[in-house]
């Protein structure tokens, strides 16, 4: 079990891992206050990957006061994504993404940071980068898009990332689990 604060508001986020090898079973949660124009929210979650750590399906209960939403993507065996929500159900490819990521969570950044800064149980050194097509996920306003995180290994436990929202660097343990996501959250 892994639990994070948040930096920039206040919020939690708490997770039961199950990891066999590259593939993760992820159960958490995110609670956070009203902040910033931002409504207060809850969001829980369930993600599966295969066994490359490839994510094949996620899905999430959303609580607001403005209501309530669920919605599941999940990944075909055409390497598309079928996001299905109240409204219906999308098929799109997301330009190749693999992952997901999700605004305001550093359980995400876990699936790229355990497949490219780990390969074959040695460490990448340091200035390798990579590009990963992500599903990216908004919170709170359940909006779901393409998008392209860029990471950048540093030294020792540490990648700089840019993404749709933000540019950081996270500190992440020997598992590749996120420990310290710089101005966003920190593991308690």
């Amino acid at each position: 079990m892994i639990t994070w604060q948040g930096l920039d508001a206040v919020r939690l986020e708490q997770v039961r891992l199950y990891v066999s090898g590259a593939r993760i079973k992820a159960y958490g949660r995110i609670i956070a206050a009203a902040h910033e124009g931002r409504e207060a929210f809850s969001a829980s979650y369930e993600l599966i990957t295969n066994d490359e750590g490839v994510t094949k399906r996620f899905s999430t209960h959303l609580v607001r006061a403005s209501g309530e939403s669920q919605f599941a993507i999940n990944r075909d065996g055409e390497h598309n994504w079928l996001v299905q929500t109240a409204d219906g159900t999308v098929r799109s490819d997301f330009d190749g993404a693999e992952d997901i990521d999700m605004a305001l969570s550093p359980m995400f950044n876990a699936l790229p940071i355990r497949r490219y800064a780990f390969r074959a149980g040695r460490r990448v050194p340091a200035g390798e980068q990579a590009q990963v097509p992500v599903v990216y996920v908004y919170l709170p306003e359940v909006r779901v898009e393409a998008a392209t995180m860029n990471y950048t290994k540093l030294e020792g436990n540490q990648v700089a990332i840019e993404g749709p929202v933000a540019s950081s660097t996270i500190t992440f343990d020997e598992n590749g689990f996120v420990v310290d996501y710089e101005g966003l959250a920190e593991r308690v």
